[in-house]
């Protein structure tokens, strides 16, 4: 399929295409936009809780520094957790799902008790009791253990897919050939859930946002420099919501992270058009 093909099938559901718009400035601006927009360190005393204008597009904080630069600045850090959260609970449930699936019998009843097991925890308060046990003080620690936590949904319905796929003739022919179970699984299998597992990824992406700005804004992960969880947890310990002028400072962070959600869960639907044969013929 061609980038024009892509293109037009992206433009065929608005709602989509709008979700990946806003989608791809919300990450233009956390990954570029601090090249550009310099970050306001400045304490200005005189300026502190300002209203939104044309020298502060959204107000200032508790110390008078400009709410936009540090909107800016604090996506790169919250996304880049996301999408390894989302990139390693994806591969995780992939390999488990599929193998378990495929191979059938012992393997699949223990592979599926253990996902069982996994589905029993209580995700939320195991992740608090974690981060006050172990120190999360940098994304990659954090992005793993949220990973951790975070496949075992993921893993059965994969399963599911691959025992109404491994059925079809085409995965009978493979058998027979002797091709061997990484090939049916990658070459296969994979082609024809790829779809699921994308958007799959999304939805993991987005519940570690939600995951990891719950458990800054509880204090529970000691991470530096700039970060829209942070934002809200300091707009909230210093009292934002009880001053005139200071809604922005609690508000902002929360809409770009609400703008994120809605615009990848909204950016699924052109991804199952283009994932999926049928749906392209119904449009």
């Amino acid at each position: 399929m061609s980038p024009t093909d892509i293109y037009k099938l992206l433009k065929s559901d608005k709602t989509g295409f709008a979700g990946f718009i806003v989608l791809m400035c919300i990450l233009l601006m956390s990954f570029v936009g601090p090249f550009i927009v310099p970050l306001d360190t400045t304490v200005k005393l005189n300026e502190i809780y300002q209203s939104p204008s044309f020298k502060y597009w959204l107000g200032t904080d508790n110390m008078g520094r400009d709410i936009f630069s540090l909107i800016v600045h604090g996506g790169k850090d919250v996304l880049i957790v996301a999408i390894l959260t989302g990139f390693f609970s994806t591969l995780i449930a992939f390999f488990l799902g599929s193998f378990s699936g495929f191979v059938g019998g012992k393997m699949d009843t223990f592979l599926m008790w253990i996902v069982d097991v996994f589905l029993t925890i209580p995700r939320f308060p195991l992740l608090a009791v974690l981060a006050a046990v172990v120190t999360l003080d940098n994304n990659y620690l954090l992005a793993a253990l949220l990973a951790a936590l975070s496949w075992p949904g993921l893993a059965r319905a994969v399963r599911s897919q691959v025992l109404s796929i491994k059925t079809r003739d085409y995965i009978e022919a493979a058998r027979v050939l002797d091709l061997g179970t990484r090939h049916i699984i990658f070459k296969e299998i994979l082609p024809n859930i790829m779809g699921y597992v994308v958007i799959n990824f999304i939805f993991a992406m987005t519940a570690a946002v939600y995951s990891q700005v719950g458990l800054i804004f509880l204090g529970l992960i000691p991470l530096s420099g700039q970060n829209w969880g942070l934002m809200i947890q300091f707009a909230w310990v210093r009292g934002a919501i009880f001053y005139n002028g200071s809604l922005m400072y609690i508000l902002a962070p929360i809409i770009v992270i609400a703008l994120f959600q809605w615009s990848a869960i909204a950016f699924t639907r052109s991804l199952e058009t283009i994932f999926n044969p049928r749906l392209r013929g119904a449009k």
